[in-house]
């Protein structure tokens, strides 16, 4: 009997350890994708966050689990790379409507990018991405035009491409709340407990409470109806 595993079809998930990369990297496998996990330690002043997309990639089980030294932190620019204060408490009516301080510049299309360049190592034809447009921050790198435009642009530039060998870039919580994509999580067995959201933990990695990603990943919970087992620092106000 042939090995189950090289059956699979290799595919490369951007993981951060947060609601929305955790539940997409859930997504993949569910989809039948053998998965490799790719995070980031790009300088980000939530490194803790790594430990989280450790937690789960063990937790699914993921066989390889890169994590790729990149120090944006040299370019600055965001309150998650520079000596900035991150926004905390603001009204959650207004979260989406402009671009925050917490933007990263060109941060997706680096982290795509390098993405893009294992999928061709390993070829994978498929990168999973957990880039959100509706309960989201405002980032201008999680919005659908952006996904088709650097799909695009991967055939074009690739040997892959060129050969004839299509790369999709799938974003398959694009067009869904936080709440949905919560109870989508929790249908496929993931553990939130293990991820982190925060923009600004503290040293043992409990939640600020009051950052724009804690406050959307509260009103998910809260929404879904399902219980937040996020540890916090503190009460948070909502």
């Amino acid at each position: 009997m042939a090995n189950v595993d090289k059956l699979k079809k290799p595919a490369v998930v951007l993981l951060s350890g947060g609601i929305d990369s955790s539940t997409t990297l859930a997504v993949a496998i569910d989809r039948g994708f053998d998965t490799i996990a790719l995070s980031f330690d790009y300088g980000q002043r939530h490194r803790v966050e790594l430990e989280a997309a450790r937690r789960v990639a063990e937790s699914q089980k993921v066989k390889r689990h890169i994590v790729f030294p990149l120090n944006l932190a040299a370019f600055g620019g965001s309150a998650l790379t520079a000596d900035i204060s991150v926004p905390k408490h603001r009204d959650p009516d207004r979260i989406g409507h402009n671009i925050p301080i917490t933007y990263v510049p060109a941060r997706n299309t680096i982290f795509l990018s390098i993405a893009l360049a294992l999928a061709e190592v390993i070829g994978a034809a498929t990168i999973f991405i957990g880039a959100n447009a509706v309960d989201y921050s405002g980032y201008p790198d999680c919005r659908p035009e952006f996904i088709d435009a650097f799909e695009t642009m991967a055939n074009l530039a690739t040997r892959s491409g060129v050969e004839g060998r299509k790369i999709t870039v799938a974003a398959p919580l694009i067009d869904q709340s936080k709440a949905e994509i919560i109870k989508l999580g929790t249908r496929l067995g993931l553990d939130y407990s293990l991820t982190l959201s925060c923009y600004d933990p503290d040293a043992d990695g409990r939640a600020c409470g009051g950052c724009d990603s804690c406050l959307l990943r509260r009103k998910g919970f809260l929404e879904a109806g399902i219980l937040d087992p996020t540890r916090y620092a503190a009460a948070p106000l909502v």
